[in-house]
């Protein structure tokens, strides 16, 4: 029951004389008009609740019915206005509809975007003399014949590895570069490219180590200095010399011949890894780490690795390299006329391209492992390719030892000597009853055509192929070296003995107080009666005087 509507009520104006809404013409027009406003005004208010208006909601449900057309609709009505307000409270509390979530796919590319990147001022000549002079490998070729025979990555990652690769040579003075492989690791993997460097960059790192040891070295001195002037009473010192630390091979020779630069993906900047000393190698070979991707994570193992994780992805490389690289008997050759100077001196390190080299077929390349030789120098137990004698001292060093007094000569050490360069693979020894290479090609329908694929047992993840003139070595895997038996860490060295506790090095027994005052009381008494001895004689030299 409500009375008269007033002006700013929603229903003012419909029940005015002469007013029906079945007649077509009004006798007043504003009373409609101002009806029809004061009842959107109605509809438009907001709920208190829950935040809608009825205006929306009936628009939204009329909506819905006319697409969706279902049949009595008047029946299901109140279901589809409570469908209507679920959809739109859903969407509110769905905090993950507005969040654009970026796709690993994007961020990938988004990394490897720079490869893409021509560098600027890039002119037609200047890209031609780059493509006469780069120093850049032939990464597809590569992956192509490694395809052949089931080896490799995909295309896609092989094609972003060649255009790191090239992104690499043109910021490093790089002589050669090659796609050393791919090393696996917990969290991220390594991809490693083996460069040469031009010989005066060469010169320069070898400049620039020399000082950083020299002042290492001058540091050092001037503690010991300091230290020597602060203790007046020096404690006696100890006779035992610890074993003379072995050098690394210089840069550009031996374990150092190459640099290695790593990435965990291409795109991401690359990093130079440290050159490899002999003690990081000869641990390497005691333990069996997994790689996790970073390379300044430590290395905990037992015995003690010198080095973190770049140190030790550094000596792997190393060890990997030098078992398994391998190429075409014949394809390489001694210069002639460093053949006597090297006699004379001891191994080969050093060799060159034959121009008459001949091809055999990728059958004959399989059948006989005398087909393929080593061409890099094999490791010594020493953790050098070139042994060094330990022994061996300096003209300061002599000079120095003159002087002091000489202990008895330690026995003279027997210089190790191992394979040499473009050694055969048939050489090579098995482990127990598996050879060490597996040779097949790459496929038997069509021999005449096939590449000849090696297979390394004694590095799982190490292949080599040939075809033609042209070969090359790879390594996907994790970096470990296949034992026929399940790895045991090093023990530790047992625990030493006591010292041998006798009379002469036990502590006394501290004196009670009797003791102690009696002891006072005799050196009293003691020092009583020298002192009597002496005035009699002082007594005598007087009357003599006299």
């Amino acid at each position: 029951e409500h009375g008269p509507y007033l002006p700013h009520e929603p229903g003012y104006g419909l029940h005015q004389p002469g007013y029906s809404p079945y007649d077509d013409q009004i006798p007043d027009p504003e009373h409609r008009v101002l009806a029809i406003q004061n009842a959107k005004a109605y509809f438009l208010k907001s709920s208190t609740t829950s935040g809608l208006n009825l205006y929306d909601h009936l628009a939204n449900v009329l909506t819905k019915i006319l697409d969706e057309q279902p049949t009595n609709t008047v029946d299901i009505i109140e279901n589809i206005s409570k469908d209507v307000k679920w959809a739109h409270f859903q969407k509110k509390m769905d905090t993950l509809r507005d969040e654009h979530a970026t796709l690993p796919t994007f961020e990938s590319a988004e990394k490897r975007k720079a490869l893409f990147l021509k560098s600027h001022g890039e002119g037609d000549e200047e890209i031609e003399e780059e493509i006469e002079e780069t120093p850049l490998p032939n990464v597809m070729e590569t992956a192509f014949y490694f395809e052949q025979a089931g080896i490799g990555l995909s295309k896609d990652e092989s094609y972003h590895i060649f255009l790191a690769l090239r992104k690499l040579v043109s910021v490093q003075p790089i002589e050669t570069c090659r796609f050393w492989g791919k090393i696996l690791g917990l969290e991220m993997n390594y991809i490693i490219a083996e460069a040469q460097f031009h010989e005066g960059a060469v010169e320069d790192e070898e400049t620039e180590e020399e000082e950083v040891t020299d002042e290492g070295e001058k540091t050092m001195d001037d503690v010991s200095d300091d230290e020597e002037k602060e203790t007046e009473d020096e404690p006696p010192k100890s006779t035992y010399r610890p074993p003379p630390v072995i050098p690394k091979e210089e840069n550009g020779t031996g374990a150092n011949k190459y640099v290695y630069f790593v990435c965990n993906e291409p795109g991401k900047p690359w990093v130079k890894l440290p050159p490899v000393t002999p003690a990081q190698i000869v641990c390497a070979r005691k333990i069996k780490k997994f790689f996790t991707g970073r390379l300044d994570a430590p290395v905990v193992s037992f015995p003690p690795f010198p080095g973190n994780e770049a140190n030790y992805l550094r000596a792997q490389i190393a060890r990997i390299s030098a078992g398994t690289h391998i190429c075409p008997s014949g394809y390489y050759q001694f210069a002639e006329e460093e053949d006597e100077e090297e006699e004379v001196g001891g191994a080969r390190d050093n060799y060159e391209q034959n121009p008459d080299f001949q091809p055999l077929s990728g059958v004959e390349m399989v059948e006989s492992l005398s087909t393929w030789v080593h061409h890099v120098q094999n490791i010594l137990n020493q953790g050098r390719c070139v042994w060094f004698n330990p022994l061996q001292k300096s003209e300061e060093e002599e000079e120095g030892e003159e002087e002091e007094e000489k202990d008895e000569e330690p026995d003279e050490l027997q210089q190790e000597i191992g394979p040499p360069l473009l050694t055969p693979l048939s050489e090579d020894e098995g482990i127990q009853n598996i050879p060490a290479w597996t040779a097949q090609l790459s496929t038997d329908l069509i021999p005449q055509y096939a590449v000849a694929v090696l297979q390394s047992n004694r590095w799982p993840g190490a292949y080599a192929f040939a075809s033609g003139t042209k070969f090359s070595n790879i390594y996907f895997g994790w970096g470990h070296k296949y034992s026929p038996e399940s790895h045991t860490p090093t023990q530790p060295p047992p625990v030493q003995a006591e010292y041998w506790s006798g009379p002469e090095i036990t502590e006394t027994r501290d004196p009670t107080l009797e003791e102690e005052l009696a002891f006072k009381a005799a050196k009293e008494a003691l020092a009583a009666a020298e002192e009597d001895d002496e005035e009699p004689e002082s007594d005598g030299e007087e009357e003599d005087d006299d």
